[in-house]
Order: C-alpha cells, then structure tokens, then sequence
C-alpha cells in the first residue's frame, strides 16, 4: 500500500513539474512599468536632471520598474561610444550604466515585454505637446496596433502614454491647468530673479516649422501668477525668438535680467546658445544692447517641484486606464 502511494505522489510530481511550465507559457507574465522618454543629453553635468526625474518617480511607484529612453539618436550614439573610451570612464565614475547603454523608446518598451512587463506607461518628460510628444505617440500607437489570434498572446495588456509638462489639447484634462500646476511649480525661479533685482527670461528650444506659440501662451500665465515680477520667455527656433524677448526687455527698460534654460536639461543649448561665449550667444545679445546677465545654468529637471508634475501626470493616466500602480 505504501509503495503504491509512493508511486502516485512521484507521477503527482513529475505532472506538476511539466505543467507548471505549460501554465507559465500560455499565460504571459504581466508586470507593470513606467518608462521616462526624453530627448537626453550629452552634458554629464546635466544628467543630474534626468536622474532627479528617476528618483522622483521611482519613490511614487516603489514597486514600479522605471527605465529612462532617450529619443535622440545622435545623443544615444555619443553615449554608446563612450562605453569604450576609457578615459572618459575614468573621468565620470558618477555615469549610471543605464545611461551608458541608454536605448531608444521602442527598444526600451520591447526589452520590458520580453522581461514579463505588458502594462506600460510611456511618461514623457518633454516639455509641451511638440514634434517630440508627437513622435512618441506615433511609436505607442504603432505597438498598440499589433493583433494576435488569441489576446493572450498580445504583447502587451496595456500601453499608455502620459501628457507632457504643459498638458496637451482635448477635453480630458483642462492644458490651461497644467500650465497653472508649471507655472507655480517654477517659483523659486522667480523669486531668485527678484532677490537680485532682475527680470526673469527663459530660453525654451522651440521648433523651426512645429507650433511654438505654446511659450507665448505660457509667458502670459508666469505673468499672470506672479504679477508682480518681470518675465520674458523665447525660443532658439522659432517664435518669440530672441530678437523678439530682447526687443521686449529693452523697450520695458530693463536692464538686468536672470537668464535661464526653460529645458527639461541644461546641455549644450544652455552652455553654449545661451550663456556662450559665442558673438550670438542669448548671453552676449542682451549685453549689447545694455542688458546685464545672470546666467543660470540649471535644467527644469533640477527643480523637485517640476519633477513632480511628471509622477501627477503619471498618476493620473494610470487612474484613466484602470492601471494600479
């Protein structure tokens, strides 16, 4: 009798042992993940921006996989070849391994599904709904256009994208209250610019042939909510260009500003179109026509207050599409 208990427990075993996999191979893992898209840099001093946006996010859904894309293929390739130079290495210890091998947004959602991950929220951290988001939205759409025979094979259960920080246009959340939320979360900026008696200008990037009216737009709600300082935003393409914000500042008669990057990250726009060395600098521009600059070489991703905008954003299209983080 014992041995033949004995059988039947070893055959319960070795069936177990071969259905198990079965079970774990028709039925896909589903983990959660957050993905940050960004353009990305190649300054490693301004990385510093980036990785507060991590942290910041990481602490709000601790047991969320966050993983950082940069969309900017020629900021990838710089990256990936310094995984070579030793030197370099040698010079930046501080450089996280995620940022040497950094990868494209498509890559970095497909090497989550591969790991079990299938609901993913894609996070911008760009600043206004532009070509980047435009882009992004475009390569979510494409994955989310795949259709298998049987839905439990598709590869992902859920993939989402989140608004950029100054919202984008549809009647599900009010963009004029996302720029409200952007424009508070800038206030030490501005009280910086008035302890030292100056007029705030910000440089954003723009785009040579995408609407930028949005900078214009949202000059007016920095005005709006701190209507007692001085505040002026242009762009490196498009409009308000620089002539247009230095045509603005000396009409006003101002004649000391605060000069910052209005940029996720203070790279090579920052140190060199704005406060290089370079005749057409946005630094030496305002010091010809009379104006004395500030320089202050920090991106909006060094503002805890800005990061936070992104973890709301992402709170709030996880609750649209029944996500539980």
């Amino acid at each position: 009798m014992m041995k033949r208990v004995s059988m039947l427990f070893m055959v319960l075993v070795l069936s177990l042992a071969f259905t198990v996999p079965s079970l774990a191979m028709g039925h896909p893992k589903n983990k959660e993940a957050i993905v940050l898209a960004g353009f990305g840099t190649s300054y490693p001093s301004a990385l510093v921006a980036i990785t507060n946006i991590q942290k910041k996010v990481q602490k709000a859904f601790p047991k969320v996989e966050v993983r950082v894309a940069f969309t900017s293929n020629i900021i990838r390739n710089i990256w990936h070849k310094r995984q070579g130079d030793a030197r370099f290495l040698a010079e930046h210890k501080e450089i996280p391994k995620e940022i040497l091998y950094v990868k494209g947004p498509l890559a970095t959602i497909a090497d989550l599904q591969d790991a079990g991950y299938r609901t993913i929220i894609v996070q911008p951290t760009h600043l206004y709904n532009g070509e980047e988001y435009t882009d992004l939205c475009s390569y979510v759409r494409g994955l989310n256009a795949i259709t298998t025979i049987k839905k439990k094979y598709a590869p992902f259960v859920k993939l989402v994208i989140g608004r950029p920080a100054l919202g984008k246009y549809g009647p599900v959340h009010d963009y004029h209250k996302d720029m409200e939320a952007a424009a508070k979360a800038l206030e030490p900026d501005v009280k910086l610019a008035m302890e030292n008696g100056s007029a705030l200008v910000y440089m954003g990037h723009g785009n040579e042939f995408y609407s930028t009216g949005i900078y214009a737009e949202f000059q007016q709600v920095m005005r709006r909510t701190y209507p007692k300082a001085k505040i002026f935003i242009g762009t490196v393409e498009g409009f308000p260009s620089l002539a247009d914000v230095v045509s603005a500042v000396t009409h006003s008669r101002i004649r000391k500003i605060v000069l910052k990057p209005l940029m996720i990250v203070a790279g090579d726009h920052a140190n060199n179109d704005m406060a290089g060395d370079d005749e057409d600098s946005w630094k030496n521009t305002f010091k010809r026509a009379g104006v004395r600059v500030k320089c202050v070489i920090h991106g909006l991703g060094e503002n805890m207050n800005w990061d936070g905008i992104y973890v709301n954003h992402i709170k709030e299209v996880a609750r649209d599409n029944d996500i539980a983080l």
